[in-house]
């Protein structure tokens, strides 16, 4: 069936047709075109075409994507502090003092409130990147509704707050990346107590980031009494860590059944449970071994898997054939 556009010039044109999209659009731009003088439309076009410019570019949705997968890691990170030597200035013949030296020097208990600090300023930290993570995500919808608006009048009007929403959100970007990195520990007190005739050494605190541990879900297999369990890290550390693996049998059905769990440390990234009951699920988690500078750790990777099947209990068949004759049934005749 064919139809006539009445005021376009458009007849014969398909409902189901792609180009009939295309020239319903020219129509309204021609009529949008209507509505403004020629140097104002100019200047519409300008200005709509800088906003999508903006946010195909430095707000596009696959940026926002990253950003938002970027987040979910960090929130699974763990947080360490890492005592690091200032910078001697010109002139300072203090010697350089490694990291295992300043522990020695550190009092206990004022590093054990330093700890507490990094925790909360690394909560803070992940609370303030998904709050702006949040304004991203609106403002990136306020603008394209305003892109998708059909009359020009109101966006040429309000192009002024346009420009302030644009600056505002690449201020929230680079706060946003800047916050990305975990940065100096703030320290408010002396964390060297007194030593007497020695010299303080320059110190400074870091919060440093390790990726999480997670599970190979693909290598880690269940079998009839035992599990083989493998896990790795993204970014391989320089130096071997140590990992705690923990086991807990799921529904424990008697006292005896409950004794099916443990703490097992690991000096490797694979681990075999044996001993287990078949045909039960067991949930599986692994995280890094209890470090002193640990300073926050809330996320760790879980797995849970179910043992094979056991032989079917109950007595042996007996065997029904006439003596010096296999038993056999009748699909094997």
């Amino acid at each position: 069936m064919n139809f006539q556009v009445t005021g376009l010039g458009l007849d014969k044109m398909k409902l189901d047709s792609p180009q009939s999209f295309l020239d319903q659009e020219e129509a309204e731009e021609a009529e949008d075109r209507q509505l403004l003088e020629p140097e104002a439309w100019r200047t519409y076009v300008e200005r709509r075409n800088a906003l999508r410019e903006f946010l195909t570019s430095d707000l596009s949705p696959q940026l926002l994507k990253r950003h938002h997968a970027r987040m979910e890691l960090l929130r699974k990170c763990s947080y360490y502090i890492e005592i690091l030597p200032k910078p001697l200035a010109l002139g300072d013949q203090n010697p350089l003092v490694l990291p295992s030296t300043m522990f020695q020097l550190i009092d206990p208990w004022k590093f054990q409130r330093m700890k507490k600090v990094g925790t909360a300023q690394t909560q803070i930290q992940l609370l303030l990147l998904g709050d702006l993570l949040e304004q991203l995500d609106h403002g990136r919808a306020a603008l394209d509704s305003l892109l998708e608006s059909p009359n020009p009048r109101p966006f040429l009007a309000g192009w002024g707050l346009v420009e302030r929403r644009l600056a505002d959100l690449s201020a929230v970007m680079d706060s946003f990346l800047a916050m990305m990195v975990p940065g100096r520990l703030h320290i408010k007190h002396r964390l060297v107590s007194d030593v007497g005739a020695t010299k303080i050494p320059h110190i400074r605190l870091m919060l440093s980031t390790k990726m999480p541990v997670m599970f190979d879900r693909k290598e880690s297999v269940a079998y009839q009494d035992w599990v083989s369990l493998r896990w790795f890290v993204t970014i391989q550390p320089a130096v071997p860590e140590q990992f705690e693996l923990r086991f807990k049998l799921l529904d424990p059905r008697t006292q005896q059944e409950c004794l099916q769990c443990g703490i097992i440390p690991v000096a490797a990234c694979t681990f075999d449970v044996r001993n287990l009951l078949p045909n039960r699920s067991y949930r599986f988690t692994v995280k890094r071994a209890e470090s002193y500078t640990l300073v926050y750790e809330p996320w760790r990777d879980s797995l849970t898997l179910q043992t094979r099947p056991g032989p079917p209990e109950g007595p042996a068949p007996s065997r029904l054939g006439k003596p010096g004759l296999p038993l056999t049934t009748p699909s094997e005749r």
